[in-house]
């Protein structure tokens, strides 16, 4: 049975998302809680798959089945009961994987994947805007610093192992040729950069809707926030005092996006608004608002230098995935693994053998 590219399950970072106008933020963080004390100080370990080199304990994947309902429950859901038996068994394929790419890392593979790691995760805190948004994210997720670092370095290794043995090395003219060919891809549609403070009308505990005596007062200090706004105060640090956004508050309230990204009566305000206007208070489904427009972005074609190291990136992931399950499977016969756990063994992982290779790159998110 072939099996899913390790780099899907585990490159990418950890979904890390604030409140934007149209997605409230999760406010279940009991579940992404962590276990009281350690599950091998609880309970009998035994192994449950081994192979030369390879040796996954009950443990182990328990501790990885905690994570990922963690990083699930941040962002607010949770694993269906009916899949939770395929999800242990794609966890414990990326253990087996791991083990056997960890392996054959070099110590430059290693120097390579703690790089990439670490620039990946000061992308992730620019993206949320502050350290503080980010301490405030990994909380809720129920992860350290340290863990999610950990498991970047290690993932990040696995991709340059990869990328090695199996000789993927996408150029600039693989890129340009991409980029000349689907041209479709690097049209950006008119687009604005817009700031807001918003005064929620529901209990962040509980999403509730709060009382009409209690919305009546949300909508007078907006009132009062709104003349102060017009009156020249700096939108931004009010955003960053007031605001009950917490997905961008600490960047003064501010977002890029383009039409119909946002709920209706936001990205009706927002964008006819003239440049350093503000608008008057807008009512949605998540409370008060008011917006502060900065700048109008026009349709664009996004040009090749600042598409090229999106589309390297997707390229590359692709290659990396048609090579994977073949090679995968060779790793696994030669180190003779073997799934002990009876219950694992029986649950088959997809066949994705006849699927497409990986999403073509991503356009880059405009400035």
């Amino acid at each position: 049975m072939r099996t899913s590219l390790v780099l899907l399950l585990m490159v990418a970072p950890l979904p890390m998302r604030g409140a934007a106008p149209d997605q409230p933020a999760p406010t279940n963080s009991a579940a992404a809680s962590k276990p009281a004390a350690k599950l091998n100080e609880l309970f009998p370990d035994k192994v449950i798959a081994k192979g030369k080199g390879v040796e996954v304990s009950r443990n182990q994947l328990e501790d990885e089945i905690i994570r990922f309902k963690a990083q699930v429950a941040g962002r607010g859901q949770t694993v269906p009961p009916e899949q939770m038996e395929m999800m242990e068994r794609q966890l414990l394929e990326q253990l087996i994987q791991v083990q056997l790419l960890r392996a054959k890392a070099t110590d430059a593979d290693k120097a390579s994947g703690k790089t990439l790691a670490d620039k990946r995760f000061e992308e992730a805190k620019t993206k949320l805007g502050s350290e503080d948004a980010l301490n405030r994210q990994l909380k809720l997720m129920g992860v350290t610093r340290e863990e999610v670092q950990a498991k970047w370095a290690e993932s990040a290794t696995a991709e340059s192992v990869l990328k090695r043995e199996l000789k993927v090395n996408i150029t600039d003219a693989d890129a340009k040729k991409y980029y000349d060919d689907n041209p479709a891809r690097f049209e950006e549609p008119e687009m604005v950069r817009a700031s807001h403070i918003l005064l929620t009308t529901t209990d962040p505990k509980t999403n509730a809707e709060l009382t009409e005596d209690q919305k009546a007062a949300k909508r007078k200090q907006m009132e009062d926030l709104l003349k102060r706004a017009r009156a020249g105060e700096d939108f931004a640090e009010m955003a960053k005092k007031y605001s009950e956004d917490p997905g961008s508050k600490d960047k003064g309230g501010e977002y890029t996006f383009p039409r119909g990204q946002m709920v209706p009566e936001f990205d009706a305000a927002a964008f006819s608004l003239g440049t350093n206007q503000v608008s008057d208070i807008i009512t949605t489904r998540f409370g008060f608002h008011i917006i502060k427009l900065s700048e109008k972005i026009p349709a664009k074609k996004v040009e090749f230098d600042k598409a090229a190291s999106n589309i390297k990136d997707g390229l590359t992931q692709q290659a990396l995935q048609k090579q994977f399950p073949d090679y995968i499977a060779k790793l696994k016969q030669d180190a003779g693994v073997e799934i002990l756990d009876e219950k694992l063994k029986a649950q088959e992982l997809p066949d994705r053998s006849s699927a497409s290779a990986a999403p073509p790159p991503a356009k880059p998110t405009a400035k």
